[in-house]
């Protein structure tokens, strides 16, 4: 899954997460549109076609992720 947001760096989405912004994501290509709203998923990025960088593992709530580690 990516984050709506394209963030450069885990840290960076990390901060957003802790600064209280609302952070929403998707899942890219033919496989979207049945996103878990509540629990846990891998997130990665930055966005394709970019090498991706980072990975974190989030937890959400109401379609926000509310923690990522």
């Amino acid at each position: 899954m990516y984050t709506t947001k394209n963030y450069k760096t885990k840290k960076e989405l990390k901060e957003a997460v802790a600064n209280g912004e609302i952070v929403t994501y998707f899942q890219a290509g033919p496989w979207g549109g049945n996103e878990p709203q509540n629990g846990v998923f891998c997130c990665e990025g930055p966005h394709y076609p970019e090498p991706h960088r980072w990975y974190a593992t989030c937890t959400a709530k109401d379609g926000r992720i509310i923690k990522v580690e």
